[in-house]
């Protein structure tokens, strides 16, 4: 189809200039003609190419992303507003929204590449995940991820753009049933895409690895290769390290990049939340040996991943919702205050139950003080020290847990507002479950109703599990006597 002149009325909308023309569609500036629907955003209207030379996925795409669409929710994705019909003019229109797509942050070809600090490709990297475990909470795979598809909003959080190689768990998956091949960006598609495994939450932290790799060092990991042979290498091999392309990478940052990358799927961050997590701490994520080299894996280490990989069935993980649900971030809020051995006890009991029925879950333990507790004359020092206190009653209370296999993490929040906090730390974190003590901070304060468990469970973005005293401490005692 030709381009539209601005001016062009269609099906009562106006069209203005083309802002964009890309390989598979044009995207036009639109407004309504009569003026009056105002739907209060700026609107586009992204019509799919469909001339003599384009493929049939052109078409599937654009049914894919309608489909989408229409259904997707939440500050991560335009707007719908409406589409038009396949057999006249196959047209959507969507919120514009106001930013920067992540290629603003790449060098231009030619250009040299001026590296960004660690702090901020950790926040465009957070920004991004928080984006995409939205996605996997509605049950979409996105499998196109790349720079030109993820836009930063002014307020520094991530849209993500362009749905027509996505996936509902749900929904037949369309281009898997119309082209039988695998389709994908070449230089950001995850390696069990190439041999057809499509539904797989964790495909998408790949291509995510593959965007920060390139923030990072200014090189893709893989390069760009076109064929199926170029492609198929990802099976089993795995990119130079970041930090011998640039030496001032910390090394958690290369352990968060390389995890991504990983060829076998189950060995990547297990969800989007975690990722956005180790992005948010890097103060507590483990380093391995991943994240400390400076050279390549070498040809024999390749050579048997290559074995392994002639043979390999993928199989893809739970659908995205279900994988979140089955490997959560786990809170404990554990108080300092006013509170029983015997209430400390149950909640590690519980917290022990909840971790050992699923492996991999991430435990973030977490206390409350009163902004006053910190208050001196050297203040710094003294916040300092009375961080570290807490933070040794935290480790204190968790070691008797089984953490193994488990990525833990203590942190000390600040508020006169327990409850505020421990819920700001619960939706900044993605946090899936909340576990904290029905007596939790105030015994004396359990006859009024505002008690801070009652506030956690009313306003929390999750599922809340309120623990109840199970011994009194008498009995406690005598069983360890």
């Amino acid at each position: 189809m030709k381009l539209l002149e601005p001016g062009t009325p269609l099906d009562g909308f106006v069209v203005d200039e083309c802002i964009h023309s890309g390989g598979m569609a044009h995207i036009y500036a639109v407004h309504y003609a009569n003026g009056t629907s105002d739907p209060g955003f700026r609107m586009v209207m992204k019509i799919p190419r469909m001339t003599a030379g384009d493929g049939a996925e052109n078409i599937v795409s654009f049914e894919v992303e309608h489909q989408l669409l229409q259904v997707l929710s939440g500050p991560h994705v335009p707007r719908f507003v409406a589409a038009g019909d396949l057999n006249h003019i196959p047209y959507l229109v969507m919120e514009y929204v106001e930013g920067r797509t992540l290629d603003h942050w790449l060098a231009r070809p030619g250009e040299p590449h001026t590296p960004l600090s660690p702090e901020e490709i950790a926040r465009l990297g957070a920004a991004l995940a928080h984006a995409v475990h939205s996605l996997h909470r509605q049950n979409v795979c996105h499998h196109d991820l790349k720079p030109a598809n993820v836009l930063i909003r002014p307020d520094g959080t991530a849209v993500l753009l362009d749905f027509g190689l996505s996936c509902h768990a749900h929904f037949p998956d369309l281009l898997a049933e119309e082209l039988r091949k695998a389709v994908g960006s070449p230089a950001w598609i995850a390696p069990e895409q190439i041999v057809g495994v499509r539904g797989d939450s964790r495909s998408d932290i790949f291509a995510i690895g593959v965007i920060l790799y390139e923030l990072a060092t200014g090189e893709l990991p893989f390069g760009a290769p076109q064929g199926n042979a170029g492609l198929r290498q990802r099976l089993w091999m795995d990119p130079r390290p970041p930090r011998a392309l640039r030496a001032d990478l910390p090394p958690w940052l290369q352990e968060i990049i390389l995890r991504c990358l990983e060829p076998e799927a189950a060995q990547r961050q297990p969800s989007a939340a975690h990722l956005a997590f180790d992005l948010t701490h890097p103060a507590d994520v483990t380093v391995t040996e991943r994240g400390k080299r400076t050279t390549g894996t070498g040809f024999k280490e390749h050579f048997k991943r290559w074995v392994r990989a002639a043979g390999k069935h993928y199989q893809p993980s739970p659908k995205p919702a279900q994988n979140i649900e089955e490997v959560p971030i786990v809170m404990v809020a554990v108080p300092h205050h006013d509170v029983t051995d015997a209430t400390l006890y149950s909640l590690r009991q519980a917290v022990g139950r909840s971790l050992g029925i699923r492996p991999g879950a991430r435990l973030a333990c977490v206390t409350v003080i009163s902004p006053g507790a910190t208050s001196s004359t050297d203040s710094q020092r003294s916040e300092t020290a009375v961080h570290r206190r807490y933070l040794t009653m935290l480790r204190q209370w968790a070691q008797p847990l089984d953490l193994s296999g488990h990525q833990t993490s203590y942190h000390v929040l600040e508020s006169s507002d327990v409850a505020q906090a421990l819920v700001h730390y619960a939706k900044g974190n993605q946090v899936s479950m909340i576990v904290l003590g029905a007596a939790t901070h105030g015994l004396q304060m359990q006859r009024f109703v505002a008690t801070v468990p009652i506030k956690v469970a009313m306003d929390a973005p999750c599922t809340v599990i309120l623990v109840k005293q199970q011994l009194p401490f008498d009995q406690l005692a005598s069983t360890h006597s």
